[in-house]
């Protein structure tokens, strides 16, 4: 390859990083028409960028490798839309009427909230500001929302005056996210404040349900939350085999598997 055609490659590589930070995922197809070359030419960058810890391969396209920084809120509503929304409604299927919980930051977690719309006489203390904005307009749903710096990225509240307020709580559950779930059954994130929080909310609470689409299980993050053995409940679109299901039955989890569309996996491709 010329030093042209290595200049492109290299341009066309670092504008498939813009998409995949926009979007959380690309195909081989749509990429080869954006840039008006072969499939053949974008499997190849993929595959550069794959050994290069830039993407993670997927069957027919890539997906955002994890690294020190999340994905944009837009880009996270968009990845494993449809798992999430099956996810949040079996969640909310947990919480009985008349009982008291937390919602953390999470999109994941606002489709719980969603799903809880019809839900009456609960106590829901939230620092998510899209939980509040969905849940308010149930008149039957007592909401506090956790004061403190307020993340302008996804409407995430963080925080000393966060953590203060969660403690002076003890609730009959939390619902909680995470950005990623090692393969010894560490929950991560990225934000060392929203994890505090996190750990505030998981210590005040009788019962801990995860709420987790499986792209979690791929991806990785800096700031260890809590690990598998302290959740009571994982809900998930699908448990992978091996290792992270031995955990739940060693730790006593229950696993609620919602199925929904198939995603593609990681593939050599």
């Amino acid at each position: 390859m010329d030093n042209a055609s290595t200049r492109i490659g290299s341009r066309r590589q670092s504008e498939i990083v813009g998409l995949l930070r926009e979007t959380g995922r690309v195909t081989v197809e749509d990429l080869a028409a954006r840039f008006a070359v072969t499939p053949q030419t974008i499997r190849r960058d993929l595959n550069e960028m794959s050994e290069a810890r830039l993407v993670t391969r997927i069957h027919g396209g890539a997906m955002i490798a994890s690294g020190v920084a999340n994905l944009g809120y837009e880009a996270r509503k968009q990845v494993a839309g449809p798992h999430k929304r099956l996810i949040g409604e079996a969640a909310a299927r947990l919480i009985p009427d008349d009982s008291s919980l937390f919602i953390n930051i999470g999109t994941t977690t606002e489709e719980v909230a969603h799903a809880l719309m019809g839900h009456a006489g609960l106590l829901v203390i939230t620092n998510n500001l899209n939980v509040a904005a969905e849940l308010h307009r149930n008149g039957a749903i007592n909401l506090v929302i956790a004061g403190g710096s307020v993340r302008t990225s996804d409407g995430g509240i963080v925080g000393a005056s966060t953590v203060d307020l969660i403690r002076q709580f003890r609730v009959d559950t939390a619902v909680i996210g995470t950005s990623a779930i090692d393969g010894d059954g560490t929950l991560l994130d990225f934000d060392i404040r929203e994890v505090t929080v996190s750990r505030a909310i998981i210590e005040s609470a009788r019962r801990i349900i995860l709420v987790a689409d499986s792209s979690k299980f791929a991806r990785s993050a800096p700031v260890r939350i809590a690990t598998l053995a302290e959740i009571d409940v994982l809900v998930t679109d699908r448990l992978p085999a091996g290792p992270i299901a031995e955990l739940c039955r060693a730790h006593q989890v229950t696993v609620i598997e919602t199925g929904g569309p198939v995603e593609p996996g990681p593939t050599a491709e």
